[in-house]
């Protein structure tokens, strides 16, 4: 091929990536906008049973709230330094410094957004008695708890669990009743014990993707995936537990699946299980995230881990029916009591949409351009081409793509399910990472300009609303 063909090639593929990630970018502005707006302007009454009092923000469960406190000054800090050098660290350091320093780094992220609020921005949610602390230091006797667990599901139930522990399989209550048991369950502690968690679903998702001859891609999409929106939400929500056990587990997977002797990948596979059991046990939606595990076992050629890993989460899933909690049993009636709930009352003609806008908003604006970028890949010459762009190798870019779509997949299934009508920005945490991968796709020009984009939407989000979650 010529110079002139070449150089015309890479000029055309420039082109249809700037306009791929364009589009994406101003899809998902529009739906942020329309999200918003359509109940604002219409009166369209989309949260009922909500426990926000004053004017809502939607898609958010959220009010009106202008502020500044202690953390506005870090928050504002990090967004500055991360402008001006997050990609040169990114690309840079080596790799286990990079690793310290994503962690460290996503942990002052949330925690100074958290403390915009103060102390309170740390303890009010699991101290809300919607949540699992105040329920957790009454459990005197776990194995009871558990064997009466669905029993207590529904509404007509006279000592009905409340929301958020209905909503979740008994895992989840478990792992504050052994927080409290620790002398870990006040709401403050607890809080900050998931915030110090949570700062590792980054890491898991960079070792994973490195396992799967990703590096130089994560390192480009490093800066969306440690600081965005999604840290409002990371800090102190046990769904962020959930996506830093569901990162793990699949972080382990790769590790397996591309070990060179069976038993190191037994060993790890066995360990994958049974985080992904766990995260089973934990949330009621994150089965569903079987769909990324099998694109890590397609991935590596790894099937014969597919039994083990299996296996191991199965074993979970049954020690708590040896408790008296079956799993397949449960989710029926926890159906029941959501669509006997607000379910019923809130429109799927708007949350089918609305959920995926406060997606929007908890992976920030830059999700809707890297996922843009990705719908121009196509097999062939082109992703040859953006492998050479990021310093990758082909393979990469086809994990990269294969993770990200899974993610893709994994959401729509979910919205799909209908399941999830409100109060949602949370629930999808687990999700948000994979999808932030694409980000590793955008233009080099296109990636300080959206970064900031992110930060502030979270600042503004922070600043500006009282957020639940």
């Amino acid at each position: 091929m010529s110079t002139t063909r070449r150089a015309e090639d890479t000029t055309a593929i420039a082109r249809e990536s700037a306009r791929g990630a364009a589009l994406g970018l101003g899809l998902t502005l529009v739906l942020m906008a329309a999200a918003t707006a359509v109940p604002l302007l219409t009166g369209w009454e989309i949260f009922t049973h909500s426990t926000i009092e004053g004017d809502e923000f939607p898609p958010l469960h959220s009010r009106w709230d202008p502020k500044v406190g202690p953390g506005t000054v870090p928050a504002v800090l990090i967004a500055v330094a991360a402008l001006l050098g997050a990609r040169r660290v990114a690309e840079r350091l080596s790799w286990g410094p990079l690793l310290a320093v994503a962690y460290a780094v996503g942990l002052a992220w949330m925690l100074s957004l958290a403390f915009v609020d103060g102390p309170e921005g740390i303890s009010r949610v699991l101290g809300n008695p919607y949540e699992y602390l105040i329920t957790a230091r009454e459990v005197t006797d776990v194995p009871a708890m558990i064997d009466g667990f669905t029993e207590r599901i529904p509404y007509a139930h006279p000592d009905n669990w409340v929301v958020h522990i209905a909503g979740h399989p008994p895992g989840a209550l478990l792992f504050f009743v052994v927080l409290d048991r620790l002398g870990l369950g006040g709401d403050f502690t607890a809080g900050m014990v998931v915030t110090v968690l949570a700062a590792t679903t980054s890491v898991a998702v960079m070792v994973a993707m490195r396992c799967l001859g990703a590096e130089a891609l994560v390192r480009r999409a490093l800066p969306f995936l440690v600081l965005g929106p999604a840290a409002l939400f990371m800090a102190v929500s046990a769904d962020a537990l959930f996506a830093a056990t569901a990162a793990w587990g699949l972080a382990l997977m790769a590790i397996a699946g591309t070990r060179t002797s069976r038993p190191a990948m037994a060993a790890w596979g066995v360990a994958a299980g049974l985080l992904l059991g766990w995260t089973v046990m934990t949330s009621w939606g994150l089965p569903i995230m079987g769909v990324l595990a099998l694109t890590v076992l397609w991935l590596t050629r790894s099937w014969w881990l597919f039994p083990v890993v299996a296996l191991s989460a199965l074993g979970v899933v049954l020690a708590f029916a040896a408790y008296g909690f079956f799993w397949w049993e449960a989710f029926p009636v926890l159906r029941e009591r959501y669509w006997d709930g607000l379910a019923a009352d809130r429109p799927a003609a708007y949350w089918l949409w609305g959920n995926l806008a406060a997606l929007a908003y908890a992976a920030g604006p830059a999700v809707g351009a890297g996922l843009g970028r990705l719908a121009t890949l196509r097999p062939g010459r082109r992703v040859e081409e953006v492998a050479t762009e990021t310093g990758s190798d082909p393979r990469a870019v086809r994990a990269l793509v294969a993770m990200s779509t899974a993610a893709v997949a994994v959401v729509v299934l979910a919205d799909a399910s209908r399941m999830s009508k409100a109060e949602v920005e949370r629930i999808w945490l687990p999700f948000v990472p994979w999808l932030l991968l694409a980000t590793a796709l955008l233009p080099a020009r296109w990636r300080t300009p959206v970064l900031a984009l992110n930060l502030v939407v979270a600042l503004v989000v922070q600043h500006l609303f009282y957020t639940s979650w």
